[in-house]
């Protein structure tokens, strides 16, 4: 069971894409009651070049997100909307002769919600709060991002060197209705405990995770900023496992400016990875894209560096990328993307992707 979870992690990259699918498709609508379905399929062809091994390796494979099927459903019942999500992700790329069409299925949403004038309950498995908006607002997020020339999964966007990944966990989250552009969301997370590299199924404090994001306007452009965070510890005796997250997306006209950053302690690049010790990490994500007519043009830079605990070790990744995206219909697009990833440890790889992305 282990050993799946860590092949479904690397596969586990995405963060919810449905809100940027052009439009879901209503397969029931009638007396209050709603059904719909929504899904993403992508395909790169990339060239990986590292120049520390010499491993040069061309691939025909998914991008930064998984593909996947999605399905939503709401009912008005005495003046509540009862909500229900779901949604499969898939790898298109197999393990191998060894594990021939061993495709893996990650439910990454099987959840429930209830609406009304007090706000949203959500109770069920989802993505976590700490570093959610972090990594929905990455401009790379339909593209590849860092290199992964091995593997049968999906390139990593600018997980580890931007931000961690708000995995998908058990939780019971509340969010306010919007107040003049805020919102809160506060969760109570299952801790990672069954995962830990040591004492496994010990921790029994459960992980506390917020954000709070604001939505604003003015004279010819518009803006987001956002803060969230996570409280809890490791399976690990004393042993904590922090973070704050943090960022602002500005617009003006077709120019669009995105800057990020997150501080954590005891946690890895996957969010619900405690660690055994107290490990400081912290990164940031600079992006700036224009949008002409149906095309978009992407530059990024992101870092992450890691000081391990109770040594002078200090290691660094760091990922460059520019990307051009053209809408051929509000479904489809082609993608063409160049990134370069240099590590503290020596590792320089380039990566050149071209592919195509539908989504519904």
């Amino acid at each position: 069971m282990k050993n799946n979870k860590v092949k479904l992690l690397a596969v586990a990259v995405a963060m919810g894409i449905s809100a940027q699918a052009s439009a879901a498709i209503t397969l029931y609508d009638n007396a209050g009651t709603t059904f719909a379905a929504d899904g993403h399929i992508n395909v790169f062809y990339t060239q990986t070049d590292d120049e520390v091994t010499g491993l040069e390796q061309d691939r025909v494979r998914m991008g930064f997100l998984p593909n996947y099927i999605g399905f939503t459903t709401s009912k008005q019942v005495d003046g509540l909307t009862l909500g229900a999500r779901s949604s499969f992700w898939v790898t298109i790329n197999d393990g191998g002769s060894s594990a021939a069409t061993d495709t893996a299925i990650d439910v990454r949403q099987f959840y429930g919600t209830v609406d009304s004038d007090f706000g949203q309950f959500l109770f069920g498995k989802d993505f976590g709060l700490f570093a959610r908006s972090n990594i929905f607002n990455d401009e790379l997020l339909l593209g590849t991002g860092l290199p992964k020339p091995q593997g049968p999964t999906v390139t990593f966007g600018n997980i580890s060197t931007g931000y961690p990944y708000a995995t998908p966990v058990a939780q019971l989250t509340y969010r306010t209705n919007d107040i003049n552009g805020f919102k809160l969301a506060v969760g109570i997370m299952d801790p990672e405990s069954g995962e830990a590299a040591v004492g496994s199924d010990t921790n029994r404090s459960a992980r506390f995770e917020a954000e709070a994001t604001y939505n604003g306007a003015f004279d010819g452009g518009s803006f987001v900023l956002w803060l969230n965070g996570a409280s809890g510890e490791s399976a690990t005796a004393g042993v904590d496992a922090t973070g704050v997250g943090y960022g602002a997306r500005v617009t003006v006209g077709g120019l669009q400016v995105t800057a990020s950053g997150f501080d954590s302690e005891g946690i890895g690049a996957l969010a619900d990875d405690t660690l055994v010790t107290e490990d400081d990490s912290d990164g940031y994500l600079l992006q700036a894209s224009y949008s002409f007519g149906n095309s978009r043009i992407v530059l990024s830079t992101a870092e992450t560096d890691t000081k391990v605990f109770g040594a002078s070790t200090e290691t660094s990744n760091k990922l460059d990328a520019i990307a051009y995206f053209h809408k051929i219909n509000d479904n489809l697009q082609v993608v063409a993307e160049y990134d370069t990833q240099e590590t503290s440890t020596g590792a320089d790889i380039d990566q050149i992707a071209v592919g195509a992305v539908l989504s519904w």
